[in-house]
């Protein structure tokens, strides 16, 4: 059965943020808000919180996981960037993108494309996805809360706390947020490619 997190939106309670941080190095796999929609995520290294992202949402082995950052330095870490994407990322974060990026050593094989050795990162403008990120001190990897044969993502924590209670350890709630999965750009390729068209404005990549 999942616990039940209510967080003050613009003031997270510290205790709670270091409870679920601790529950995410313990192997937890989170449903938690951000400013795009609600996600699901576990740490790098989690295998079986992969496994179980996969399963929720009957995942391939060629879909894109998200390595959510607290900033850029950290992002910095685990793709490689030359300076045109550079100042182009830079530009759009913190916001609702999504960037795919050639993934650096410090990326899981299995997080990877298996064939481009690619993944996602993005940098949200959430207080309490930053102030979680913070608090772990690594990225959380994600993958939007869209389940299969639903057109639109769940929205409400006490609706996913309800519908995913006993495949997932932990909800976090902190009111209402985005209601569109973020904007996706492709950048592996050194062109820009739009994958998906979401909450994150695209004009600056066009």
């Amino acid at each position: 059965m999942a616990t039940y997190f209510d967080v003050h939106p613009d003031n997270p309670q510290r205790r709670t943020i270091s409870t679920v941080a601790d529950s995410i190095r313990g192997g937890a796999l989170i449903a938690y808000p951000t400013d795009s929609c609600y996600a699901l995520g576990c740490q790098l290294g989690n295998r079986d919180g992969i496994g179980r992202i996969r399963t929720i949402r009957q995942l391939d082995d060629r879909h894109h996981f998200t390595l959510v950052c607290q900033d850029f330095a950290q992002l910095g870490q685990f793709v490689h960037i030359d300076n045109d994407v550079f100042r182009a990322i830079k530009a759009a974060t913190p916001g609702s993108y999504t960037f795919i990026l050639p993934a650096s050593k410090e990326v899981p094989r299995q997080l990877m494309h298996p064939k481009k050795k690619t993944v996602g990162v993005r940098i949200p403008d959430h207080v309490v996805t930053q102030a979680l990120l913070q608090e772990l001190g690594e990225p959380l990897l994600s993958s939007t809360l869209l389940l299969p044969g639903e057109g639109e993502p769940l929205t409400q924590g006490w609706e996913i706390k309800e519908r995913l209670d006993h495949v997932v350890d932990a909800v976090l709630d902190s009111g209402d947020c985005g209601t569109e999965p973020t904007t996706v750009i492709d950048f592996s390729d050194g062109d820009v490619e739009i994958i998906r068209r979401g909450a994150g404005d695209t004009s600056r990549f066009e």
